[in-house]
């Protein structure tokens, strides 16, 4: 049975709360935001500084990086100064291929996320693996054996924890059974989430998350449906991984989340930014804001897309010359207008047309429409797609419908970048070094290039990508073509231009017009 978000119209599907600290996820609660420190977690000040930021920006939790025992055990001491400070934000470790981490950082921190592509199974190195069905059984128990600990202990000290799956860290068993694939990506949860059904241990939430925003959302969607079929309720964490930065970081994380909000989906969400962490959560703020504010749940109605490349009026077309589309108004809301898509006749050729009110900044427009045009163009409505907006200019909203179009995959107009949005593991500079690698690459139509601050996702999330550009260690980087890696441990100095020599001779290039 769904109940009602006391926020807005939108029927949320999970019914158990999970809480963590003193802010409580799922159930009839609001959805929470969160974001992640980029500093290094030994660094006890600069965390501390970054978390008060965070903080204040309006976070209901803060999560930092533990990729090691010590930095586990430093979490005690940034717990400590932020409570001298007065600040009692929940904090949540983050850790990746190291169990003993986790079992220090439930002593001292109010939740705690596991990958269960590296939790147990070793780092995945894109080997094929064969088992027999007996084979895999005992693989399933050697995880519970190790897991069962882990819950004992963090029942024991009222911990919570964050099942995370990604899509760049599924164990090479994962993969050699069920593939690169939603369906392996739901499983690699599901386990964990069976074991700890078993043992009677229910604070638990759950992410599952990729780059490309089609894959994220139908993995979610898959992900509450087998919940469903096994009758389980657990909180869902939502967000789209390496969306980038700027509007694109934007639009992307608006689309894929904001789709699944619509629809009931998620009870707490990440906008990851490659920017200062304080930024995501405004965007997230106002996201969520957008959601409640919708009368009612948008339906999943889906159809397969048009072969033709959706138009964008006022750049394809003018808006007095649409002869053979049917222009479709949102005005009674996007649930209305997608029960009226279903309606028409199958070949008819539609305009999503939204209007925003000129009481809308510009950011604001972005999220929104964003989000509004996600849960069409993700489903496979609309021929084409006219925003209105009187803050933003026509060159804007231009810009904004195509990056619109290529975060949902309905038209490619320019480069795509996945890039992570940094944390206490990142060995550069993330911003400027994005901001180096689009100078010198964003004229290349239809390339999706990587840019990955370490190797915990890099070449598994870059599996959607041409090219990456990883952090290797301090001052260094590695070269990616798709999972291949070409060139290691390059000086950062030398990094880009072997990038643009990469892309060159496998004849990806060519000269800015």
């Amino acid at each position: 049975m769904e109940k009602a978000n006391h926020t807005g119209g939108v029927k949320r599907r999970s019914t158990h709360a999970v809480r963590v600290g003193n802010t409580v996820i799922g159930g009839d609660n609001p959805v929470r935001v969160q974001s992640m420190t980029n500093t290094p977690t030994l660094d006890t000040e600069a965390s501390v500084k970054q978390c008060l930021e965070i903080a204040a920006a309006g976070a209901d939790l803060v999560r930092l990086t533990a990729q090691g025992v010590n930095h586990a055990r430093n979490l005690e001491a940034i717990r400590r100064r932020l409570h001298e400070q007065g600040c009692d934000v929940p904090l949540v470790a983050d850790i990746h291929f190291n169990p003993a981490a986790a079992f220090e950082a439930a002593l001292h921190v109010e939740k705690v996320r596991i990958n269960p592509g590296n939790f147990v199974d070793p780092g995945r190195v894109f080997k094929h693996l064969e088992y027999t069905d007996e084979e895999y059984a005992a693989e399933l128990q050697r995880l519970e054996d190790k897991v069962v600990p882990f819950l004992d202990l963090c029942r024991e000290h009222g911990t919570a924890i964050r099942i995370g799956v990604n899509h760049g860290s599924l164990s090479d068993r994962i993969m050699s059974r069920y593939g690169d694939t939603p369906a392996g990506m739901v499983e690699s949860a599901m386990e964990f989430l069976r074991v700890c059904r078993r043992h009677d241990f229910d604070q638990v939430v759950i992410s599952i998350k990729a780059s490309n925003v089609t894959v994220m959302v139908e993995t979610v969607r898959l992900l509450a449906d087998t919940l469903a079929a096994e009758g389980m309720t657990f909180p869902l964490h939502l967000g789209v991984t390496e969306a980038g930065n700027g509007e694109d970081g934007r639009v992307k994380s608006a689309a894929g989340i904001g789709a699944l909000l619509a629809e009931g989906i998620g009870d707490t969400i990440r906008v990851s930014l490659s920017e200062n962490p304080a930024n995501e959560i405004p965007v997230a703020r106002e996201l969520v804001a957008h959601i409640d504010a919708m009368e009612e749940t948008v339906p999943r109605l889906t159809r397969k897309p048009s072969e033709n490349v959706p138009v964008v009026v006022g750049y394809d077309i003018d808006a007095d010359r649409l002869d053979g589309y049917t222009v479709m108004e949102a005005s009674a809301g996007i649930a209305d207008l997608k029960r009226r898509l279903a309606a028409l006749p199958a070949d008819t050729r539609t305009i999503l047309h939204l209007v925003y009110p000129v009481s809308m900044s510009p950011e604001q427009v972005t999220i929104a429409a964003s989000a509004d045009l996600g849960t069409l163009l993700l489903d496979g409505w609309g021929d084409g797609i006219w925003i209105e907006a009187p803050s933003m200019t026509p060159e804007a909203l231009t810009g904004l419908s195509l990056s619109i179009l290529q975060a949902t995959r309905r038209r490619i107009t320019r480069t795509e970048y996945i890039a992570c949005p940094g944390c206490g593991r990142t060995l550069f500079d993330l911003e400027s070094v994005l901001a180096d690698v689009k100078a010198a690459t964003s004229h290349l139509k239809g390339l999706k290039i990587g840019v990955m601050g370490c190797i915990v996702n890099g070449p598994g999330e870059m599996a959607d990508a041409d090219y990456g550009y990883v952090g290797a260690a301090a001052g260094h980087v590695s070269l990616y073509r798709r999972k291949e890696c070409i060139q290691r441990n390059i000086p950062a100095s030398d990094a880009i231009p072997a990038l643009v020599q990469l892309i060159k001779d496998c004849g990806d290039w060519h000269d800015p017009e």
